[in-house]
């Protein structure tokens, strides 16, 4: 069964190493295959990871979209340990995320990530 994505016009996604670009209309893409998919909205740039957990997120989506994502787990597990050394109520979020890096489910970590950097957002504005 195919992907189905709705493109607003002008709207960016990857495919898989490829920025996709929509012209001026709507478009519906059908998309069949295993290659990671990130639509604009998901897409965070390296100068948006401008707090602890936004690396990870931006550390996760590499991940997400690199052909040898195990080339950066060094990298993340070094970034949760200062976080969750600071926060430990992000404790529960890294091991899920981890989980999923673990078993190969790059897109669940990416998604598991984005709840931690609303979790971070809810500790800083009650800090």
């Amino acid at each position: 069964m195919a992907l189905i994505i709705d493109l607003k016009p002008s709207e960016r996604l990857i495919i898989g190493n490829a920025l996709v670009t929509n012209d001026d209309a709507r478009t519906r893409l059908h998309i069949e295959g295993s290659a990671p998919i990130l639509r604009e909205k998901d897409i965070m740039l390296e100068d948006e990871a401008d707090t602890p957990c936004k690396k990870i997120y931006f550390t996760v989506q590499l991940m997400y979209i690199s052909p040898d994502p195990e080339k950066m787990h060094k990298t993340y597990f070094s970034l949760i340990h200062d976080i969750q050394h600071a926060a430990p109520s992000t404790s529960l979020f890294f091991a899920k995320i981890s989980s999923h890096l673990m078993n190969g489910e790059y897109y669940k970590a990416l998604k598991e990530a984005r709840n931690l950097m609303e979790h971070e957002r809810e500790m800083l504005a009650n800090a």
